[in-house]
């Protein structure tokens, strides 16, 4: 891959929207069926080279999977017992896209109950109610896509530098942003929750555990910018003053974390090495005024094809 792709977050927000809900509903199916995960490990999607895809799913019919595919656009329902189904990623209404997943997972004798309330957006509508006509801009999708491959691929490297519990690289739908979060391995004061639209009980047990986490997200109607973000749980005191790279990074006091534009690593010299910057130092603020055992949880990020080598 080469070069990271434009994304104007104004010129495709109705685009996000209507992709943000459909992945909920994918989401929402893994949710139903999948037995609880700490920190809420079961809920996400993940990058594909083709688009987003859930993983495989349990359910009383066998096992079976949900892609999203953004180089043919469409949704893809496989079973362990060889069935595909696909829908269409276009254009419509989400009642619609909702009724047409529940229809295929009927087909496919997959028994699932889902909530039909969205998450962590402003003014929900249930998914049979929304009947709003959204567009689906594929060329906005594809650079969507090829901009979470390339950030994707620098969170897993990332990842390799830390000897600690570390989550996947996960991407959650109903923030609709990717993330990767290390564990200083100390539990953390109760969560105060409040966050909209998602249950106080779900963000106390994701947040059970000191964090330094990292992300990305496509933009939104608070931010509306492409951004990678950092932040700390809790919050050490200090963590807003520490010394950030690239010089372009800085604190943003109403978010509460640490925010680099994608568009300043996007137009970077060498956008890897500035998003690398970024995420290191962001993390050794977190770690160091937290007072973390970092001769203990850190190493050197991972070769190809060469073991890490054990004092």
């Amino acid at each position: 891959m080469s070069g990271w792709p434009v994304l104007d977050w104004p010129q495709w927000r109705e685009t996000a929207v209507h992709l943000q809900l459909m992945t909920q509903i994918v989401g929402k199916v893994r949710v139903a069926l999948t037995p609880w995960l700490n920190h809420g490990w079961h809920v996400p999607l993940y990058v594909t080279p083709r688009g987003l895809g859930s993983s495989p799913i349990p359910s009383e019919a066998g096992p079976f999977e949900i892609d999203f595919d953004f180089v043919d656009h469409r949704l893809r329902v496989a079973t362990a017992r060889g069935e595909t189904r696909t829908l269409a990623l276009a254009p419509g209404s989400i009642a619609d896209f909702f009724a047409a997943v529940t229809d295929v997972l009927d087909e496919l004798g997959i028994a699932a109950k889902l909530s039909t309330m969205p998450n962590e957006m402003p003014d929900p509508v249930r998914f049979p109610e929304d009947h709003a006509e959204r567009p689906y801009d594929r060329a906005s999708v594809e650079a969507f896509h090829a901009a979470l491959c390339r950030v994707d691929h620098a969170f897993k490297t990332f990842r390799t530098g830390f000897l600690g519990k570390a989550s996947p690289v996960h991407f959650f739908w109903g923030s609709f942003d990717l993330a990767v979060t290390r564990f200083s391995g100390r539990p953390a004061p109760r969560h105060p929750g409040g966050v909209p639209g998602l249950p106080d009980a779900v963000t106390r047990e994701a947040y059970s555990h000191e964090v330094s986490s990292a992300g990305f997200w496509p933009g939104s109607d608070a931010y509306p910018r492409a951004a990678f973000y950092s932040y700390a749980y809790p919050t050490p005191d200090g963590f807003a003053d520490a010394p950030i790279r690239p010089e372009t990074a800085r604190f943003e006091a109403s978010l509460g974390e640490f925010i680099l534009d994608y568009d300043d690593v996007r137009t970077a010299a060498d956008p890897k090495a500035a998003l690398a910057a970024f995420l290191q130092s962001a993390y050794e603020a977190a770690a160091d005024l937290a007072g973390w055992d970092r001769a203990a949880l850190d190493c050197a990020p991972g070769v190809p094809g060469k073991p890490r080598t054990v004092q």
